[in-house]
Formats: C-alpha cells, structure tokens, sequence
C-alpha cells in the first residue's frame, strides 16, 4: 500500500476519505500556503469539523517530529543525545 502513496490520487487501494486525508498530509507537508477551501470542502465530505482538526494535528505532529529528526542528524529509535548523560543514566524506576 505504501508503494501507491505517490499514486494515491488514481489508485483503487484507498478509499476517497483516505485520499482526501493523505491530500491533507501531502499540502501540510509540502506548500502549506496552497490548503485551499477546496481541499477543506472535500475533507467536509468525510469528516466532521473535530475530525478534520484531529487529523491536522496528527499529520503536523508528525511532520514536526520528522523534521526535527533530520535536523538533529538521528536515526529513529535512538536515544537522542541532547541532555543526556549516557554515562550516568537517570534511575526513573523512584520517581513512583
């Protein structure tokens, strides 16, 4: 299914709210600027008004995180090195 990503438009794998929510993904990903009352009249379609801001956090919450991913040079599931003395591990297991 991730193969036809850059073909979701045309292809019959999803389903047209999810083509509507992956073009949500793909303008808040790219050219921000260009989220038109189109692209909301068509997410209305299949989503209510909670929903659609539900899906805009999670994408822009992704978004950010892979983003500050790149910008920090780490691999996902690493440890992130900025505060952490890996010498001296902090005990959490007395915070209880």
């Amino acid at each position: 299914m991730i193969s036809e990503l850059p073909r979701y438009l045309d292809s019959d794998r999803f389903t047209a709210s999810e083509k509507a929510a992956i073009r949500l993904a793909d303008v808040l990903s790219g050219d921000h600027k260009s989220a038109s009352d189109e692209l909301f009249d068509d997410l209305r379609e299949h989503y209510s008004e909670g929903e659609i801001m539900d899906l805009a956090w999670r994408i822009t919450s992704f978004i950010g995180y892979g983003r500050l991913i790149r910008v920090l040079d780490l691999e996902i599931g690493n440890v992130c090195p900025i505060g952490h003395d890996m010498s001296n591990p902090v005990d959490h297991s007395k915070d209880k």
